[in-house]
């Protein structure tokens, strides 16, 4: 199913090149807009039409929908978002309930790709289920085919969900577990689906300090320039999976992803406060000190049916290097005039908290 959302401005929209004032820069003294669930297609309407009959309100959250991953980079975004369940057998969300919902659906996956081993990708199972790219691996080809065709790209920064959210009614698939060798294939997919060149990893940032959080507290990320053509994965987990990913790896060693973690740990590098208007006067503390900050402009379709652009703008003044949206375009599947642009247009800018 292929969305018009964003039609209009992607017949325009070019790989956008880099800007040599920024070259210099560490890469946590930028600040850029992403995109959030950023595989996302829209739930097809003939069973978006039953869900809103049966709960208009509980399924407003799900009403939007993101262009390609190639066409979000040609854009200019420089963050990613790819949620993922482990599907070790292949087949556990081959069949989506969904399907025999609502009559008059489009197809999905008519190269039974879901039937195969692998990590899939999409949002909720059973119910929000279609993807852009719907095994994980394709969506890593595509990102590699993308940065092979733009060699000169700034890093790009992909955070991931391990989920594994239970929904106990009948006929929903139950996800399988995060286990340590469920994320030591999570690894191996995007170090070999990547290659090493393509990836700036917890070793890189580190380098000869003792652990990683001191390196960051030094500013030893890499320049701009030193990371171009580079991608930057980041787990966005808490409690057990973030305690069983760094198992055995202190400071996140041999790891191909950062971790959402806290001040004072050794794999202190990347944290998520998602409530900018909350949380800005700690974010910028953490910016200021050298960690990695990512927030939200918009959650749940909220903001951008109100146009409210106050996260937005406590997002910016809180110096987090990545703010995310689901609006980098305006909505078409209701009136609406709210995009998430800096002024000026861009995605990508020196960040105003960092110097």
């Amino acid at each position: 199913m292929k969305h018009v959302l964003f039609l209009s401005i992607l017949l325009l929209a070019a790989f956008v090149a880099p800007d040599p004032k920024l070259d210099n820069l560490k890469i946590n003294q930028i600040q850029c807009i992403g995109s959030h669930n950023s595989y996302k297609q829209a739930i097809d309407p003939a069973l978006f039409i039953m869900l809103k009959r049966t709960d208009s309100t509980r399924f407003k959250p799900l009403e939007y929908s993101h262009a390609s991953l190639t066409e979000q980079l040609n854009l200019g975004l420089q963050n990613l978002e790819i949620d993922i369940y482990a599907d070790t057998k292949g087949g556990r969300y081959a069949h989506p309930l969904g399907l025999q919902l609502a009559k008059g659906q489009a197809p999905y996956d008519p190269d039974s790709v879901m039937k195969e081993p692998g990590f899939k990708v999409l949002h909720v199972q059973d119910i929000d289920f279609r993807s852009n790219c719907l095994t994980f691996k394709q969506c890593l080809a595509e990102l590699k085919r993308w940065s092979e065709s733009h060699p000169a790209h700034y890093p790009v920064f992909i955070t991931m969900n391990a989920k594994s959210d239970t929904i106990r009614r009948p006929g929903f698939a139950l996800p399988e577990a995060f286990t340590t060798a469920v994320f030591d294939e999570l690894d191996k997919v995007i170090l070999e689906s990547m290659g090493r060149d393509h990836l700036l990893i917890p070793d890189d940032v580190r380098g000869n300090y003792k652990t990683l959080e001191a390196a960051v507290l030094a500013n030893n990320w890499p320049t701009m320039k030193a990371a171009r053509g580079k991608f930057l994965f980041v787990l966005d987990e808490t409690g057990p999976k973030r305690a069983t990913y760094r198992a055995g790896h202190p400071s996140l060693e041999g790891r191909m992803l950062f971790t959402n973690s806290a001040a004072g740990l050794p794999d202190a590098a990347f944290m998520i406060l998602n409530n900018a208007v909350a949380d800005g006067p700690k974010i910028r503390r953490l910016v200021q000190q050298g960690y990695f900050v990512r927030t939200r402009a918009d959650a749940d379709t909220k903001q951008a049916r109100t146009n409210d652009y106050r996260d937005f703008e406590a997002a910016q003044q809180s110096g987090a290097q990545i703010i995310t949206t689901d609006y980098y375009a305006t909505s078409t599947f209701f009136p609406s005039t709210y995009v998430i642009r800096f002024s000026g247009g861009g995605y990508l800018r020196r960040n105003p908290v960092v110097r």
